[in-house]
């Protein structure tokens, strides 16, 4: 207990510590740069031997104080650099030019200058400037009561301020959004820095934090060693955490990012991150890792980040990463790269957000890519990591049974020249898997021997295929469409696989009451003969046009090979739904593991309409038939893709889309009308409010493992409480397991120099209920730079 008491003592005072140094982090950070200071004084020098171009109503010429008086309307143009007064004094002695009354002096850079009396030498180098204001080119302000420039290199603004808000034009003497004061402001053209004394930063008008003395960057240097805007970080599972990074700008070519990120709940996480440019591309290497004060935290139920230690008082307490991505062009047609991710514990990156890895499924690929008019090659080799946060012994973990793909190839090319007139079409496809694990899906998780389907067998399996197609487009004197098609596909293939494996598909056989083939080779082919009808039909009103488009297609072909008996396996084309958008296609399979075979018929129509006020409609409806042969979509495979798919049978379901300022999607049983999948999205965008909702719905699959239906709605509001204020929510509701799967909500202040979010989101597991927070804030300053935290947890729509 003692030891406890200490422990949580140590972590409030570190608490304390760290919201204190976020405190004076944001004090020090919302001042760091004045881009508008060295672009006022850093005009380009005016060559020797360049002439001045003097235009005034009046000039004077006085011999005995040799000085030359221009009077009314004077405008100077010398070297790039243009003056405008209504009085300019030149004296022949000093080379000096004493310009008053609305004197504006535009740099060569396009910097503007504002003032009643400015005194500078003919080359624009040295001067003095009273009462001054700057509006740069990138709308930038600066204004001070004095300023004076010595040797072209060094200047002193005294008393200066300096904001990027557009002035107001209906109250130009109010206060901006933000602005910095300064008793004095002094750069150095030559060292490339800008030094603040006595400086105090304003919000609204209030001061915010009161800095006495710091030194900045140029800010026209691109590239400079120092410290980046620091962020704020709230995981309930970290606690809270800031980042501290420091750049060092190494070389033209090459820089490197050291990051420090101190966690209340977890201790230390450091993060480097090198990066290096070349002629024909780059890459970048990172690597992270801590030594986490208290890993026992992450293992529990729904909380299991670091899950292949497995145990309670995990010894190893360091975790870490290091990702590396790359990308070259070999020529103008041919790319080399890889993007490769390796860390202790599968979702490290996605704990701690390690920016470029945190995505719930990285692909780790070496790939080389080439394109030109009519080629495409493209050869890689892919393994998936799952950043999930359960435990490798869960039956539904996903990481562990990934495979590698060694190699993927695809290969596309269409001659110039037409065959018969019409367009011939190559592509070849080859891909090598190997898996470490088998990846079975049970029905019933509590029962081993019940096996559902076998997504992945432990082995190794390969296929090559290669595949031509001919198609022609004749149109008939009524505008009838006829499309004749012809397609060849040849497959060869091995597999290589596990005792274990064989027992998993023997049993998923016995549930399913078929025959287990499985082939350790195979050849196949695939012929079709394909005619496509359509007949578009114009109808034009006063303010809209529509097209409706009857469509009808037969496909002619033999039975698919090495299927119903569980021969294969399908790996690449699992991800299948028949909908609106896959009714007309000639294979509805997603990939090449699959071939569609037998004499099937696809009807139904397209539409589109476009009004006069930038509205448009478009619809799709229609239904499959499978007129002879054996239907590839009621013949089990591994996977049983074909299940519930609305395609098993004779007649297929029927399947529409309706697309407006939002889409309508479904497909509805073929006899009963009865609603089998459905989507619904919606929105509207206007003043003060815009809406979004989203209804999604699936009828329960049970040889999927979903006993019961699924359906969930998200809803999303935004509303403007005044020109610049905005609050918004969202919210994802399982109506299944009445459960809030998601929610957050926020408000955001924005306009043309300042930003600011602040976001509270939630996720529950529809299981255990367990619920996971996480606080977001980003503090955006026009030309100044952002501070924060990410708030991608709630969709912040407009």
């Amino acid at each position: 207990m003692r030891e406890a008491g200490l422990r949580s003592h140590r972590q409030a005072g570190l608490a304390r510590l760290y919201g204190a140094t976020a405190l004076a982090c944001l004090f020090a950070c919302v001042v760091p740069t004045v881009p508008a200071l060295a672009q006022t004084i850093t005009a380009k020098p005016v060559p020797s031997g360049t002439q001045m171009l003097l235009a005034a109503d009046t000039l004077v010429y006085d011999n005995d104080k040799h000085t030359v008086t221009a009077v009314g309307g004077v405008q100077i143009d010398y070297g790039g650099n243009k003056l405008v007064a209504q009085r300019v004094v030149y004296n022949r002695d000093t080379k000096r030019l004493v310009a008053s009354g609305a004197v504006e002096l535009i740099n060569s850079d396009g910097t503007k200058i504002n003032s009643e009396h400015i005194d500078i030498t003919d080359d624009f180098a040295d001067g003095f400037v009273n009462a001054l204001r700057v509006e740069t080119v990138e709308k930038a302000y600066f204004a001070a009561e004095s300023a004076e420039r010595m040797g072209g290199v060094l200047t002193t603004f005294h008393n200066g301020i300096y904001t990027a808000c557009e002035p107001c034009e209906d109250k130009p003497d109010s206060a901006p959004t933000w602005r910095v004061k300064a008793r004095k402001i002094i750069w150095n053209g030559e060292k490339k820095t800008v030094r603040f004394e006595n400086a105090n930063f304003e919000f609204f008008g209030y001061p915010l934090a009161y800095l006495p003395a710091f030194e900045i960057a140029d800010p026209t240097v691109k590239r400079k060693s120092g410290f980046l805007i620091p962020g704020i970080v709230y995981n309930n599972n970290l606690g809270v955490g800031l980042k501290v990074p420091y750049y060092f700008a190494l070389s033209p070519t090459y820089d490197l990012t050291v990051t420090g990120s101190g966690y209340t709940k977890q201790g230390f996480l450091g993060e480097a991150e090198w990066r290096q440019r070349f002629n024909n591309g780059e890459y970048s290497l990172k690597i992270a890792g801590i030594n986490q004060q208290d890993p026992d935290a992450f293992i529990g139920t729904g909380n299991r980040f670091t899950v292949d230690s497995g145990e309670q008082n995990d010894p190893n307490k360091f975790r870490g990463m290091m990702g590396t991505k790359g990308q070259f062009a070999i020529n103008e047609r041919w790319n080399f790269g890889w993007d490769v991710l390796l860390q202790t514990d599968k979702n490290f990156s996605r704990t701690y957000n390690i920016d470029g890895y945190n995505d719930l499924v990285h692909q780790s690929s070496i790939y080389l890519t080439g394109l030109s008019d009519r080629n495409y090659f493209d050869v890689r080799a892919m393994r998936f990591e799952v950043q999930e946060d359960t435990l490798s012994s869960d039956p539904t973990a996903r990481s562990a049974k990934q495979p590698w793909v060694l190699p993927s190839f695809d290969y596309a090319y269409i001659p110039d020249m037409s065959v018969a007139g019409g367009q011939l079409s190559l592509n070849v496809n080859a891909r090598v898997i190997s898996r470490d694990r088998l990846d079975a899906v049970l029905a019933n998780p509590l029962d081993d021997t019940s096996i559902n389907n076998v997504r992945g067998l432990e082995g190794q399996s390969s296929r090559l295929t290669a595949e031509a197609e001919w198609k022609r487009t004749f149109t008939t004197d009524d505008g009838l469409q006829l499309t004749p098609l012809l397609a060849f596909r040849g497959d060869a293939g091995y597999v290589s696989t596990t005792s274990e494996s064989l027992a998993a598909v023997n049993q998923m056989a016995a549930n399913l009451g078929e025959d287990v083939d499985m082939r350790s080779s195979l050849a196949r082919y695939m012929a079709t003969l394909g005619l496509e009808m359509r007949w578009p039909l114009l109808f034009s009103m006063s303010n809209s046009s529509h097209v409706l488009e009857p469509t009808a297609q037969i496909f002619v072909r033999p039975n698919e090979q090495y299927v119903g008996g569980l021969a294969i396996p399908n790996e690449d084309a699992q991800s299948f739904v028949f909908d609106a958008t896959t009714l007309f296609e000639r294979d509805k399979f997603s990939g090449y593991d699959r071939i569609e075979g037998g004499t099937r018929a696809n009807v139904g129509f397209r539409y589109s309409g476009a009004y006069g006020n930038g509205w448009g409609t478009n619809a799709i409806f229609g239904q499959s038939y499978q007129l002879g042969g054996e239907n590839s979509f009621d013949a089990p495979d591994l996977v049983n893709v074909g299940a519930y798919s609305g395609l098993q049978t004779a007649k297929s379901d029927y399947v529409g889309l309706i697309g407006f300022n939002g889409s309508l999607s479904g497909r509805f049983d073929e006899q009963t009308f009865e609603v089998r999948r459905a989507e619904i999205k919606a929105a509207y965008s206007g003043l003060p409010v815009s809406l979004s909702a989203k209804y999604a719905f699936i009828q329960a699959q049970p040889l999927y493992g979903f006993a019961t239906d699924r359906h969930e709605v998200t809803l999303g509001a935004s509303t403007h409480l005044a020109e610049s204020w905005r609050v918004f929510g969202t919210g994802t509701y399982d109506l299944e397991t009445s459960v809030l799967v998601k929610d957050g909500v926020g408000f955001a202040y924005n306009d043309s120099c300042f930003t600011y979010v602040m976001t509270f989101s939630q996720t529950r597991d529809t299981v255990t209920k367990e619920v996971s927070q996480n606080i977001g804030f980003n503090l955006s300053f026009r030309t100044l730079g952002d501070f924060g935290s990410s708030t991608s947890g709630v969709d912040t729509i407009q």
